[in-house]
């Protein structure tokens, strides 16, 4: 097995959002943000080749939305998902499977693109997977989420027949597991994989980056914030006492990190990139 960073550029969301009840004062000193209150937050995927399989995790937010739409967000950086790859010397249409999160704009709106009128998956050769408790739920959003949940990036998925559900159970490959979090939105998927004899965790929305570790930093964007902080807590227990890594799809600066105790609670013990693994 091999697993590679795939860079896809940078984008902004209001740092109040992202870190909920948490002054400003605090926040800022881990994630400054700009005049308007805005945050830069990467939009880093996971890569795995095993054997025959080539798997991606999350697709970004890709870019056949319209200017409008991506106005609020100031997509900016010169990586693109393309390129990543290319430099691992891939192409999109190598993709054999894609794992989705969850279903959120950021993560998966990269999966499709548009052609002329027409919107198709944009890897070709890929099965989609996602689990039914969360595709029902993006399906039919409620109001909380109705703007992250975007049926074009999810109905051509659909229709094309690509897509594929987890039971909560099963194992996707002897190395891959998936486990779950239901505080940021309903039954969100984090693959856990074993690499080098390690244990890495993908965090997903679980932890967006370093600055978000102490269990109080919950976005706003939760639709259960205490469930969140009781998850938190549960994995952050497991996470030090087995000595996980955690890849981290959303700091803008700190692509892996490990966690200990502290006198002040769990903490940050380091970061690094994918390589140094």
């Amino acid at each position: 097995m091999k697993l590679y960073t795939i860079d896809t550029g940078f984008f902004k969301l209001d740092g109040g959002a992202m870190f909920g009840v948490v002054p400003k004062s605090i926040w800022q000193k881990t994630n400054p943000a700009d005049e308007r209150n805005l945050c830069t937050w990467a939009t880093r995927l996971l890569l795995i080749e095993d054997g025959k399989r080539l798997t991606l995790i999350d697709t970004a937010l890709g870019d056949k939305q319209d200017d409008k739409f991506f106005s609020y967000y100031f997509r900016h950086g010169d990586a693109t998902l393309d390129q990543s790859l290319a430099q691992h010397g891939f192409h999109r249409d190598d993709i054999t499977d894609v794992i989705l999160t969850h279903l959120h704009f950021d993560h998966c709106g990269g999966a499709v693109v548009r052609e002329g009128d027409q919107l198709r998956p944009a890897f070709k050769n890929a099965q989609f997977w996602s689990n039914e408790k969360h595709w029902n739920w993006a399906m039919n959003p409620n109001p909380r989420e109705k703007a992250s949940f975007l049926k074009e990036n999810m109905v051509p998925i659909q229709e094309s027949g690509q897509l594929r559900f987890f039971t909560e159970t099963e194992i996707y490959a002897p190395d891959i597991t998936m486990r779950y979090a239901y505080g940021h939105t309903e039954a969100m998927m984090l693959p856990q994989i074993t690499y080098k004899g390690k244990t890495i965790l993908y965090m997903a929305d679980l932890l967006p980056s370093v600055g978000h570790i102490p269990l109080p930093y919950v976005m706003s964007y939760d639709v259960r914030p205490l469930t969140t902080m009781e998850e938190r807590k549960s994995y952050w227990e497991e996470i030090v006492d087995n000595d996980y890594i955690l890849f981290l799809e959303h700091d803008p600066v700190h692509a892996c990190c490990r966690l200990q105790r502290t006198d002040r609670g769990i903490r940050l013990l380091d970061s690094f990139s994918l390589d140094d693994i």
